[in-house]
């Protein structure tokens, strides 16, 4: 997906320009100014809800305001996202790029990217960021009971692995006693609904999707939350260091627009919601009863942010997906990194 304009060809523009001249000089009103170029830049996204401050400065015109041109660019998996900042063919991963897949890339690539935001969802915040999806009809109510069946989860390595100790903390064998199943965000529910898997460990929309068929449910909400760290952060807003480092001055506006936008989100939900559809697997009659995620903006992260984060990075390190320890606060943004 793009927002951007088709640009107007160099002839086109010499040739709107020469007119709209020649148009002054005959009725004597001064010839039109020039508008300043806006600065470009490319975001990679992922349709869901932790994505919501980028449908919020879309929709609400917030980059324009900044005088940014932005480019962006759907994917379907959280790997997608990273991997297009990684080979440089994005600047900036939206809310809710992959928490921990950011974190591996970095112990492969040190000094690639600075975070400046978070997303997820917590029990004591009362903000859904996850859920055990199953059939209506389906006895399965925890982990505990998917023994001999099949999970799904979101393509990637961070799925997998945050699968893999949920299974593993209910007291299965994620080798032996499950199947894992790699699914898109779009795919979950109807996977559910025709029993190609039994259940999906599956980021919001995807529970309120459930529930507004009536054929599928939450047997468990925000059950990441409950083992790994409340509240639970498995989103991040992404700067690559190159993007930082050429061009400081846009970076600093994207933080500025998107940090915006997250306060909107935050505290004005009900107006977000008619956005929704066109960015999600969602319908315009189910975004009454979508869950609204917890959004942490850069100027907002606080010590219990970042102990969250780094609980997820450790669970990384315990399920030996991430070989080197890190920690996260070398990663978070600083006034500095901006020339601030």
């Amino acid at each position: 997906m793009t927002i951007r304009k088709p640009p107007i060809s160099g002839t086109d523009r010499r040739t709107f320009l020469t007119a709209a001249g020649s148009l002054a000089l005959a009725t004597g009103l001064p010839a039109p100014a020039i508008a300043q170029a806006r600065d470009k830049v490319v975001v990679s996204w992922l349709p869901i809800m932790q994505t919501t401050a980028l449908y919020v400065a879309i929709e609400e015109k917030m980059f324009e305001k900044a005088n940014l041109e932005v480019e962006a660019v759907r994917f379907q998996a959280p790997n997608q996202i990273i991997d297009s900042l990684v080979a440089n063919r994005a600047d900036c991963g939206a809310p809710g790029a992959a928490a921990g897949i950011t974190v591996l890339a970095e112990s492969q690539f040190p000094g690639s990217f600075k975070v400046f935001g978070l997303q997820g969802g917590g029990i004591a915040v009362n903000r859904i960021n996850d859920g055990l999806i199953v059939a209506n009809n389906s006895p399965i109510k925890s982990f505990q009971d998917l023994r001999g069946k099949s999970l799904g989860h979101l393509p990637g390595i961070q799925w997998r692995t945050i699968s893999r100790h949920m299974v593993r903390k209910a007291g299965l064998d994620p080798d032996k006693d499950i199947r894992l199943v790699e699914l898109a965000v779009g795919l979950q529910v109807q996977a559910v609904i025709a029993g190609s898997v039994d259940a999906t460990l599956s980021l919001e929309p995807v529970g309120s999707i459930a529930v507004a068929l009536g054929e599928a449910k939450r047997a468990m909400t925000n059950p990441v939350a409950g083992i790994i760290a409340d509240p639970f952060y498995s989103g991040v807003s992404l700067l690559t260091t190159k993007f930082i480092k050429d061009r400081p001055a846009v970076a600093r506006r994207m933080v500025e627009v998107l940090d915006q936008a997250t306060a909107f989100s935050e505290t004005q939900f009900d107006k977000v919601r008619p956005m929704l559809p066109k960015f999600t697997p969602m319908k315009p009659e189910q975004v009454g009863i979508v869950a609204q995620p917890y959004l942490r903006a850069w100027k907002d992260l606080n010590e219990t942010d970042l102990n969250s984060y780094q609980a997820l990075v450790d669970v990384f390190s315990a399920e030996g997906a991430l070989r080197t320890p890190m920690k996260v606060r070398d990663i978070i943004l600083k006034p500095a990194d901006l020339g601030a």
